[in-house]
């Protein structure tokens, strides 16, 4: 039976007893599965990875260790850091950030690793300053974890080295620092994303495709624009992402421009890369301006015939944000064709609540054929004045033939 097998059994047994592999790259992967799903208070858990911690041969193994000891909890953590000094547990007052900080200039570079780890789990900003010292520390999985730690301070002080760090020679440390600055998200802190948007790790494209929707000037729109065209389909779908993030934020003098730029781009790209993910901001984002974002380009840039784009799209016409509403309505319209008849047709009835069925109505008066005319005759007696007047309306523009 596989590791993965029995880590979704949660069987800690034998994953314990995969840490004695002779295999450096199952011992490795047994580790990382005990972080996941042990126990801190499974000593013999704990045991097993200080083990691996402290006397494994293969550096991997360790710091895997390390960091499966972070994950099952702060005392776990604390048992290594002790195993690492030599000290008794009532000497070692690790809890505070100053004996995590003076860790990180131990010897033995678990230990950094796990000091570094540690100070990224305190909510104590002091240890900020020694974590990045750290990023320049001379064992690249201690800058790979103070990089870690940095970016769940999102502080600004760490920005400067967290740049540096993007030239690392380990990639592992090069994605690390760009998703810290990511999570840092100052202006500032985004900047050097710009350049990682054409670097060849597609890693790290992806990482600054979707950080860079954060920015709070329009900088990166051309940038991210360029990116709806990448190769890859993670880093054109992350694009998407911030391009519309960008949208919400840019100056109203700005808007026109470059939502004509944004839009012929998307139009360029992959529809399915597209059409995805703005639907999923229409359907299940939090923020409204991001929404009618959305509901406005995708009658822009996705196929009449797209199912799940006119789906998304009427179901937007009962969306509490009014202005959505219409952007759905508006899009539709520019949509056109008989998947969006069909979508309207099915919502024009009394179960559905009064403005989205007035909107469908009018949008049908725009594109509807002769089976919408015959439906619609049918409700010039409807109980709601507002769908009433919009199906005369429709009505007569539907019999003399178009708009």
């Amino acid at each position: 039976m596989s590791l993965y097998q029995h880590a979704r059994d949660e069987n800690v047994e034998r994953l314990r007893d995969a840490l004695s592999s002779d295999s450096a790259a199952v011992r490795r992967r047994a580790a990382e599965f005990l972080g996941e799903v042990g126990d801190v208070g499974d000593q013999a858990t704990v045991d097993g990875l200080l083990r691996a911690a402290t006397s494994d041969d293969d550096a991997e193994v360790r710091g895997a260790a390390v960091d499966a000891l972070d994950e099952l909890g702060q005392a776990a953590l604390e048992q290594l850091l002790e195993e690492l000094t030599g000290t008794s547990g009532s000497e070692a007052e690790w809890v505070t950030a100053r004996k995590f900080a003076r860790a990180l200039k131990a010897d033995r570079p678990e230990l950094r690793m796990a000091a570094a780890n540690a100070l990224g789990g305190l909510d104590d900003a002091t240890g900020l300053p020694h974590l990045v010292e750290a990023l320049d520390d001379e064992d690249s999985r201690v800058r790979l974890r103070a990089c870690q730690a940095c970016g769940t301070f999102a502080d600004q002080r760490s920005v400067p080295a967290l740049t540096e760090r993007l030239d690392d020679d380990d990639p592992r440390v090069r994605r690390a620092a760009a998703n810290a600055l990511g999570n840092v998200g100052t202006d500032q802190a985004l900047s050097p994303l710009l350049d990682l948007l054409d670097a060849g790790d597609e890693s790290l494209r992806r990482i600054a495709a979707g950080a860079l929707g954060k920015a709070n000037n329009p900088e990166p729109v051309e940038p991210l624009a360029r990116a709806l065209g990448d190769e890859s389909a993670v880093v054109r779908n992350a694009a998407v992402y911030s391009v519309i993030e960008l949208l919400s934020n840019v100056p109203t003098e700005q808007s026109h421009a470059v939502r004509d730029r944004v839009v012929s781009k998307l139009k360029s790209a992959d529809d399915d890369t597209v059409v995805e993910p703005l639907v999923e901001i229409l359907t299940e984002g939090q923020q409204s301006r991001q929404r009618r974002n959305a509901a406005w380009i995708l009658g822009r840039v996705a196929e009449p015939e797209s199912a799940l784009a006119v789906e998304a799209l009427a179901d937007a016409l009962a969306d509490d944000d009014a202005q959505t509403a219409q952007f759905a309505a508006t899009s539709l319209k520019s949509l056109g064709g008989p998947v969006v008849e069909d979508r309207l047709l099915d919502r024009i009835g009394t179960e559905h609540p009064e403005d989205a069925r007035a909107k469908a109505v009018f949008v049908l008066g725009q594109i509807g054929g002769q089976e919408t005319l015959n439906r619609l005759e049918g409700l010039t007696d409807d109980e709601s004045s507002a769908v009433r007047q919009r199906v005369f309306s429709a009505v007569s523009k539907l019999r003399a033939g178009g708009p």
